[in-house]
């Protein structure tokens, strides 16, 4: 587990890779479309910035949407998206600064926390939690969100290092839920991940009194081994990307049981 210093310096990092990668864009670069529908290269950027704005304690923009999207569910993603849009008519440059102002604020604030501030009780996307627990979220979500504009711009970048380790232990760890609970396949199923670079590794899941756990080694001949490369991976788990199109375009493979394997994809997406 990343100690509270540890986790501070992956969001600078991810954050810092964020900006240098911002920095380069062309004003018709910050405003190609992204895998999230509606949302440009700009909207990833402002997104954070929002984010990292509330938990400053900044008041949000006296702004209001006539409509949201049909994705947003709850309070957080509305204010998500008044940020997002209060900021669509800045021009790129505009949203870097503001960006790396309020970062930099946020980093600031965090290095000033005692054990007993990483310890005080905060909102988590999972429910409450303490800064503690927040702040691999928080480096999760920024990975993630910089992953859409690195795509959308074709210059790929941050797939290895400590950033994409803890992204990828989130991803990882949502996949007894996907399939125990979405998929929910009979007791002795076991379905296995196989990842090619890059984030490669293997993932190998047991079902058990209606819960899927997590096995030290892959079994010999497991239900299903699901076969993709990382990148892959973490679009299917992020929502990215259609499952079933995914799977026609021959970017997922299935040893074993490839109707429970198509499932297991369908049901991947477990941010919304």
């Amino acid at each position: 587990m990343a100690s509270d210093e540890e986790l501070v310096g992956q969001l600078e990092q991810v954050w810092a890779s964020m900006a240098a990668l911002a920095d380069v864009l062309d004003e018709e670069e910050w405003r190609l479309p992204t895998e999230c529908p509606g949302w440009s290269v700009q909207d990833h950027l402002v997104h954070i910035t929002g984010i990292e704005w509330m938990l400053l304690g900044r008041p949000a923009p006296e702004y209001e949407l006539a409509a949201y999207p049909e994705h947003v569910k709850n309070d957080v993603g509305r204010a998500n998206e008044r940020f997002v849009d209060s900021r669509r008519s800045w021009a790129g440059p505009e949203a870097l600064a503001e960006f790396l102002e309020v970062t930099a604020d946020r980093l600031t604030q965090l290095r000033t926390f005692t054990a007993d501030d990483f310890g005080a009780s905060s909102w988590t996307p999972v429910g409450p939690g303490t800064v503690r627990d927040l702040l691999p979220f928080r480096v999760f979500d920024s990975w993630v969100h910089e992953q859409d504009m690195r795509r959308a711009v074709g210059r790929p970048g941050d797939l290895q290092g400590p950033v994409a380790e803890v992204a990828l232990e989130r991803l990882v760890g949502a996949m007894p839920f996907v399939v125990g609970k979405k998929v929910a396949p009979p007791d002795g199923t076991t379905v296995v991940f196989s990842r090619t670079a890059p984030l490669a590794g293997t993932t190998a899941l047991a079902v058990a009194g209606g819960r899927a756990r997590a096995l030290d080694r892959a079994p010999a001949d497991p239900t299903v081994q699901i076969l993709l490369d990382g990148e892959t991976f973490a679009r299917l788990a992020c929502g990215r990307l259609d499952p079933a199109a995914t799977i026609a375009s021959g970017a997922v493979h299935f040893h074993g049981d490839a109707q429970l394997g198509r499932r297991v994809v369908e049901e991947m997406n477990f941010l919304f």
